[in-house]
């Protein structure tokens, strides 16, 4: 919307990085335990991490730098590491970078004009100096089920303190105690948060951890696994933000499988609590806005910014009003 310099978000599947790619602004999630997670709500606690979303790579590097730091009085999640000015090194050459493209990025489901965009973008980096190296991530397609039980599963303990009594809203009129809980939980959530909330126990109930969420996490394990098997042939990974570019409010009908099928690129990399970041690059559909999704390895935001920075300095969609908004 253009109404202010930069703002914060807090990203757990993706919640900075398609939001920006959706609206043609730069977003980043930085790696978990960089920057304090006091004072959000917690939904899934070993996912949730606040980052910045601005116009520019430049901008999200100021925020940044002003976020990121310890914070154990508050924080239990937060990393014991100093400051660091994520701006020195923005203008770095590229010359030799390695950027690893996983196939598994660009198969079947990904829109033509999606990967029309990433490919251009690519193609710039190779002009500044990058290396383009084939990889795999080989888990991929299993981060959405992974994800969609040890997210719901946290956030079933998580906003059991939401109840009317300790935190949320209150119900008006009630019967007793129980019934102010039922009433204060029905009114107070929405749908999707209910349906988050009932898998979630579901998962951890007697008879069904074992079978869902011990498994979810050791294929979690996993696929954090298979990105440390990937950066031994390159220093960062590139690919596309979402399938496809925004959809039009309803036009899934109201099915949340196909919301969460939209989360298939950016889900990876945070079961794996790595930095990553959206850069604007180009349009498709309807004048959308395409976003390039960029991911590093542990504590390596400046790597991720230095990119983006460079990439908006060979390019200007970062600064273009999306004709389809």
């Amino acid at each position: 919307a253009r109404l202010a310099p930069g703002a914060t978000g807090t990203d757990t599947g993706g919640s900075i990085r398609q939001p920006s790619a959706f609206c043609g602004v730069t977003g980043i999630k930085p790696t978990y335990g960089r920057a304090s997670r006091h004072g959000m709500i917690a939904f899934a606690s070993s996912l949730d991490q606040a980052g910045a979303i601005a116009r520019s790579a430049e901008d999200c590097a100021l925020l940044l730098s002003a976020m990121c730091g310890p914070d154990p009085d508050r924080d239990s999640t937060s990393l014991d590491l100093p400051p660091e000015d994520f701006t020195r090194s923005l203008n770095d050459a590229l010359n030799g970078l390695r950027i690893g493209v996983p196939r598994e990025f660009f198969g079947e489901g990904l829109s033509a004009d999606v990967r029309a965009a990433v490919d251009a973008a690519l193609k710039e980096y190779q002009k500044l100096g990058a290396k383009l190296v084939d990889i795999s991530l080989p888990r991929t397609e299993l981060a959405i089920p992974v994800y969609y039980i040890i997210a719901p599963a946290e956030a079933s303990s998580n906003l059991s303190r939401f109840d009317g009594v300790r935190y949320g809203h209150r119900a008006k009129e009630y019967a007793d105690l129980q019934d102010l809980y039922q009433k204060s939980r029905a009114q107070g959530f929405g749908d999707e948060v209910k349906r988050r909330i009932m898998i979630g126990t579901y998962v951890l109930s007697h008879g069904y951890y074992d079978a869902y969420y011990l498994q979810a996490q050791k294929i979690r394990r996993m696929i954090a696994d298979d990105f440390q098997q990937a950066f031994k042939s390159c220093d960062l990974i590139a690919g596309p933000v979402a399938p496809t570019v925004a959809w039009k409010l309803g036009a899934h009908g109201g099915d949340p499988l196909a919301d969460y099928l939209a989360d298939i690129f950016t889900l990876p990399a945070s079961l794996a609590g790595l930095p990553c970041m959206s850069v604007p690059a180009g349009f498709g559909e309807g004048g959308m806005p395409v976003g390039l999704q960029l991911i590093c390895n542990h504590l390596q935001e400046a790597r991720l910014l230095n990119a983006a920075h460079r990439l908006q300095q060979a390019t200007d969609f970062h600064l273009r009003q999306p004709e389809g908004i």
